[in-house]
């Protein structure tokens, strides 16, 4: 069915269908919205259940239903009320009425941008908190102080303003601040959610220093609240501190790159600086290796998928060879690139490392020519110096070596011709 034709059954028992959240507020924005979400009021769940007997509950805790509607499966929940019964992201003790009105269910959303709803029926928009002025001014901005029964609205918050490029209230910052002691109780996982949802925006920086304003970076991520303050050489970072440099490296990934795995390793390439001696700041000699334990340490406790374990710890390792691609003995170029290739984030994905590496430096149409080398060099050495090349009758390792030593050669042809 059509939502009309659902709108008009709801109305004939006595409710009312809305569009709410979400799908209001990507139209709003001239948006197609990803998933409709549905809120109905003036029904049981009885009621809905006789009334639609094809849709099914999927909520636990309240009523929501998977209605298929316009060929699309939507979610439909009744209107409902929330208060906090405990510390956490679910302790809450949840209320569902036929009398709770669509306002009423709209106070309990997180932020204003996501507490509104459309009339399907009379074609109305009910925005009783100010969140179409708040798309217009591209603010975020809690609902109301409740906003702080839930932790998770702080990564929340973070993520909407990184997704849509908003500037979050300073009163919104607050109430984030104000739920830092309760962050540690959330689920990684939770936490981990919101955090890939920011990463794939356009600017993810926007994410982490939105959570440094509000000065709860620290509790998920103490590794990169630690780059903050740190200096580094004016000559070749004029940008300021390595947290600065961190913010930009990471939006210049996100402009090079859709895959998260690289866009993850640029956020943590540099986390070793934060562990060094502060007897020979500004200089950061050896930062790779101490950077690849702290980015271990941090996806211990993140849990991000293997693969960006694997990429991510490539990247603190490797990175500084990159920028010295054209130097390097031959043979150690080939390794290099049979490493990077081997490894999940691919000769391509730590050239992109790379450039965003020089890009955040105020740079942001860096070329870097060892970055353009290495994808172009490891395209032609793969197909053109293979097994199939190697006029040797040996096996194993001897085999292997001398594999090697033909690209090595072919590195050393390449570079003399490379401009």
């Amino acid at each position: 069915m059509n939502r009309e034709d659902l709108a008009l059954a709801v109305e004939s028992a006595g409710g009312r269908l809305y569009l709410v959240g979400g799908s209001v507020r990507d139209r709003l924005r001239g948006l197609r919205p990803v998933d409709d979400d549905y809120c109905v009021t003036g029904l049981t769940g009885e009621t809905f259940e006789v009334m639609f007997p094809d849709s099914y509950p999927v909520g636990k805790a309240f009523p929501v239903y998977r209605v298929q509607i316009e060929g699309r499966f939507a979610e439909v929940s009744l209107a409902r009320t929330e208060s906090k019964a405990g510390v956490g992201h679910t302790s809450f003790d949840v209320a569902v009425s036929p009398f709770i009105t669509i306002e009423q269910d709209l106070r309990r959303r997180d932020l204003t941008i996501n507490a509104l709803a459309w009339d399907v029926l009379a074609k109305q928009l009910v925005d009783p908190y100010g969140g179409v002025e708040d798309i217009q001014e591209r603010r975020i901005r809690a609902v109301s102080c409740a906003f702080a029964e839930d932790p998770l609205r702080v990564y929340r918050a973070a993520r909407f303003a990184a997704q849509l490029g908003f500037t979050i209230d300073p009163e919104t910052v607050c109430l984030m601040e104000r739920l830092r002691a309760e962050l540690p109780a959330l689920s990684v996982e939770r936490v981990f959610t919101e955090t890939r949802k920011a990463l794939c925006s356009d600017r993810p920086s926007v994410y982490f220093r939105a959570l440094l304003q509000a000065e709860v970076l620290d509790v998920h991520f103490p590794e990169i609240k630690a780059l903050c303050g740190v200096p580094q050489p004016p000559r070749h970072h004029p940008e300021g501190d390595a947290f600065e440099h961190t913010m930009q490296v990471l939006d210049a990934a996100a402009n090079l790159t859709p895959r998260e795995e690289i866009r993850f390793a640029a956020l943590v390439h540099d986390l070793g600086k934060a562990e060094t001696p502060t007897h020979l700041w500004p200089a950061h000699h050896g930062h790779e290796a101490r950077g690849a334990a702290l980015v271990r340490r941090l996806c211990e406790r993140l849990k991000p998928p293997a693969a960006w374990t694997r990429a991510a710890v490539f990247a603190a390792e490797r990175h500084m060879q990159a920028h010295v691609l054209n130097q390097m003995r031959p043979i150690k170029v080939v390794d290099l690139l049979e490493a990077a290739n081997r490894n999940p984030i691919g000769v391509e994905g730590f050239a992109m490392v790379a450039t965003a590496d020089m890009r955040g430096r105020n740079k942001p149409d860096f070329v870097h020519e060892n970055a353009v080398m290495m994808v172009d060099l490891w395209r032609r050495m793969s197909n053109e110096v293979t097994g199939r090349d190697i006029n040797c009758a040996c096996q194993g390792k001897a085999f292997g070596e001398a594999l090697r030593k033909a690209r090595a050669d072919f590195v050393s042809q390449y570079r003399a011709t490379f401009h």
